[in-house]
């Protein structure tokens, strides 16, 4: 009974040792599962990091940059509070006594006002057609009223005179807003390609900050558009000569012999374009004329024969 007590407590102690083993052996595998775990996951994240560079921040770099100014940035500069863009044009429509004369001092006096002709035309000038013109100048928009005020006092007559204006200053704050989130959007992108280490994200990379740069480009040229046009008016000048001269009496060129020449040549140009044209006539007219004298000879003598024959009887 002894011996059959001490082989159970035998099995009973081995039993547990072998649950312990069991135990300790279960928790070291499921600590090195959960470290192996741990440690994919951990290379996952970091790869899935990598794999991203490219793609989400790319995806997110737009829009981050552009947001950066229009949060604080746009409200520094109000159209209101900026210096005005006003792109003014003028038309004049002038009379002038010496033609020559007032086309170039007009293109002198553009010259003298820092500003340069644009295009310039003459037309007519034959015969007793008024000669006649056209000139368009840039003007520096400070000085222009005054340029337009010469031109006026100038000429003889103004037929017409309007100036115009057009404020771009809002276009104006809205391209330069764009352009520094453009500007933004350029340099994390070149941050970017430093740091980028595959091919395939330069390449990506690259293709976007072309993008980019050319919409810089885009806005810098629009820019410079509106900059330029607000800071020379064009002024376009359409004029006409109108030199009416009375011319006296000229004893040496218009005497009355002179005269007495003129009425003779006159008469005589007169009588050889009667006889011309009786000539014209008669020649021109002979199939008509030659058979109405035939009958006319032959009724002549017919009724001639018969009178004669009357006076007999």
């Amino acid at each position: 009974m002894v011996t059959m007590k001490k082989y159970v407590c035998y099995l009973f102690i081995v039993f547990v040792g072998m649950f312990l083993a069991a135990c300790s052996n279960d928790q070291s595998m499921e600590s090195s599962d959960l470290a192996e775990v741990e440690m994919a996951t951990e290379d996952a994240a970091v790869e899935r990091e990598m794999n991203s560079f490219s793609s989400e921040d790319r995806a997110e770099k737009s829009e981050e940059a552009e947001t950066l100014p229009d949060e604080g940035e746009t409200d520094e500069v109000a159209p209101q509070e900026a210096d005005r863009k006003i792109i003014y044009t003028a038309h004049l429509n002038i009379e002038v006594k010496d033609f020559d004369k007032s086309f170039t001092d007009i293109q002198t006096k553009a010259a003298d006002f820092g500003g340069y002709v644009v295009e310039s035309n003459m037309y007519g000038g034959a015969d007793d057609n008024p000669r006649s013109g056209q000139i368009t100048a840039r003007i520096p928009q400070g000085s222009f009223q005054d340029f337009i005020q010469l031109v006026e006092d100038g000429s003889s007559d103004v037929i017409e005179s309007s100036v115009s204006g057009q404020d771009v200053t809002e276009e104006f704050v809205d391209l330069e807003s764009r352009l520094k989130s453009k500007r933004v959007v350029e340099e994390r992108l070149l941050s970017f390609m430093e740091q980028a280490e595959k091919t395939e994200d330069l390449l990506a990379i690259s293709g976007d900050l072309s993008k980019v740069q050319g919409e810089i480009e885009e806005i810098l040229g629009r820019m410079n558009y509106l900059q330029n046009k607000a800071d020379l008016a064009t002024v376009t000048i359409f004029m006409q000569e109108n030199d009416l001269k009375l011319t006296g009496i000229n004893e040496d060129e218009l005497n009355t012999w002179e005269k007495t020449k003129q009425q003779f040549l006159k008469s005589i140009n007169f009588l050889i374009a009667a006889f011309s044209s009786l000539f014209v006539f008669l020649i021109g007219n002979l199939p008509i004329f030659i058979p109405l004298i035939i009958v006319g000879v032959i009724v002549f003598f017919f009724i001639r024969k018969k009178r004669r024959g009357e006076k007999q009887s």
